[in-house]
């Protein structure tokens, strides 16, 4: 990587620390909202859980709600919780390092990951408080009056019910959709985006390891919504209408900030709101004078380095201009 400070200049290396520190001013101006935003949306998430929800009416003899209530489950909030959003963190910071090691790239994966999280998670919260759905262990949570009998002409509510525990009650009713599905595929879901961006996967050439690299997080992501019908927790439309919305949600959230999968440039993100606004000079203030090369040689700017014309290829090129002008005579 060749420099291309030409000269020792206080003054122009404070006017670019200026112009440096209000790039990042307005940068953090313009991504704020995208964070406020993603910040709600997780807030509602957990508002709304203590929600009471809407409770359809069921049938005492429904087979299937008569499953066993899991006291202890197979993945656990807080297991979900680093599952969906810890792992992915940390992979994308890994896989940052190995490839574009970028603060930028990390900012937009992470922001990306979180606003995904976010949407998936206020959505499923809102649909499963107002659906209302019971789950497979309704029976066992509600605990009926021994005796108790649908009326001739309609179904049973939750009146018929003893259990006087209000959250395992409240819980009873959110079987749709489910909430372990569609957090774990939005944010596995992403990482899987991520990976196969960096890699370029679909770069119209085809790579068995790579396709195995990008969905081993998907893999995941099923293992958990497959739990969630072994705990009895979800019937299984449950679980597959959480992995759509998840899948869906973080491809929306992977494309506001990165390109198409199949783009040439699919490994890094969309550049700044704000770009940069300042120039190199060309001329030294200090002296006064033009600082351009004087050593005769051609220079091309190519990815932020320096590239010199190739010396082979400039005599070929002379030879064939002057054999061609010798055919001309």
């Amino acid at each position: 990587m060749v420099s291309l400070k030409f000269w020792n200049n206080p003054s122009y290396d404070r006017t670019t620390e200026r112009t440096d520190n209000k790039r990042r001013l307005k940068l953090l101006r313009s991504y704020a909202p995208d964070w406020t935003i993603t910040i709600l949306l997780a807030i509602i998430f957990f508002a709304i859980n203590g929600v009471h929800g809407y409770r359809r009416d069921f049938s005492v003899n429904d087979e299937t709600i008569l499953f066993p209530f899991a006291v202890h489950e197979r993945v656990p909030d807080i297991a979900l919780y680093f599952i969906a959003i810890v792992a992915p963190l940390v992979i994308q910071l890994v896989a940052n390092l190995l490839t574009v090691r970028s603060f930028w790239d990390y900012h937009c994966s992470a922001l990306g990951l979180i606003l995904g999280l976010a949407i998936t998670g206020a959505v499923t919260q809102f649909t499963k408080i107002t659906v209302g759905r019971p789950r497979p262990d309704l029976l066992a949570r509600c605990m009926p009056i021994s005796g108790s009998h649908d009326p001739t002409f309609g179904l049973s509510t939750d009146a018929i019910c003893t259990n006087t525990d209000e959250f395992i009650m409240n819980d009873g009713w959110r079987s749709f959709p489910s909430g372990h599905s569609s957090l774990s595929h939005a944010g596995l879901g992403f990482l899987s985006f991520y990976l196969a961006g960096k890699m370029h996967l679909f770069d119209t050439r085809g790579h068995a390891h790579k396709a195995w690299i990008s969905v081993t997080p998907i893999c995941g992501a099923i293992m958990v919504a497959i739990s969630r019908t072994m705990d009895y927790r979800h019937h299984w439309h449950d679980v597959a209408a959480g992995a759509v919305l998840g899948l869906v949600v973080a491809y929306f959230a992977y494309r506001q900030y990165f390109p198409s999968l199949s783009s040439p440039m699919s490994h890094k993100p969309y550049s700044p709101r704000v770009r940069r606004e300042e120039e190199l000079p060309t001329t030294n203030p200090s002296v006064g004078h033009d600082m351009s090369y004087s050593d005769g040689e051609d220079v091309e700017l190519v990815g932020g380095s320096v590239r010199k014309s190739d010396p082979v290829v400039m005599e070929r090129e002379g030879e064939y201009m002057v054999n061609r002008d010798e055919a001309h005579v």
